[in-house]
């Protein structure tokens, strides 16, 4: 989420490199889901993977390294989705409805990826906001220029510091409420 956007598929990996990362990411997926992402430690994922603890350590560098993958991983199948996935997330619908599809699918991506995202901030990275979430910001303006009201900075940081008791039970219903907040603000500023 805080990373650049890179445009195009990533560096080519050894078939062997590959294989461990989609087994390595997959098991942390099912550890986060069953266990919590507090749970997720670099020897337990290595262990539950049948892997070496030398091969995790080698892809991810640091716990945290590991929700930033997992993050990526995911930012890039939101993208993909965002550029060239169905209507209305995605190119063939009108700009206003195009925003309103991306504020309740980036809402609901950013409280569905609310702990891995805490996990990933190692305490020498900033919270991937404003500047830091490229996407978001170049999306959004692109789509406010197709409707020709000009450039804004929207984004959703503040969803990183929601307290995880705030969203815990009620994730679906906060994400619906800022959803909703979200296409609110999209009909003020584009009201003509």
């Amino acid at each position: 989420m805080n990373q650049p956007v890179t445009w195009g598929p990533p560096p080519a990996e050894r078939a062997d490199a590959v294989r461990n990362r989609r087994r390595l990411l997959a098991t942390a997926r099912e550890i986060v889901a069953a266990e919590g992402a507090d749970k997720l430690t670099m020897d337990g994922l290595a262990e539950r993977a049948g892997l070496g603890k030398g091969t995790v350590f080698r892809r991810f560098g640091t716990r945290a390294g590991i929700f930033q993958a997992l993050l990526d991983d995911d930012e890039r199948d939101f993208q993909e989705q965002v550029l060239s996935g169905p209507p209305p997330l995605g190119p063939g619908a009108p700009p206003l409805d195009r925003l309103i599809a991306y504020g309740h699918a980036r809402t609901g991506f950013l409280t569905g990826h609310r702990e891995i995202a805490r996990a990933a901030l190692d305490g020498r990275e900033r919270v991937p906001a404003g500047s830091s979430s490229p996407m978001s910001r170049e999306h959004i303006r692109f789509l406010l220029g197709e409707i020709c009201l000009g450039a804004a900075d929207l984004d959703m940081p503040l969803l990183l510091y929601l307290s995880a008791a705030t969203l815990g039970e009620a994730a679906g219903q906060v994400s619906e409420r800022l959803g909703r907040g979200w296409a609110d603000l999209i009909r003020r500023v584009c009201r003509p």
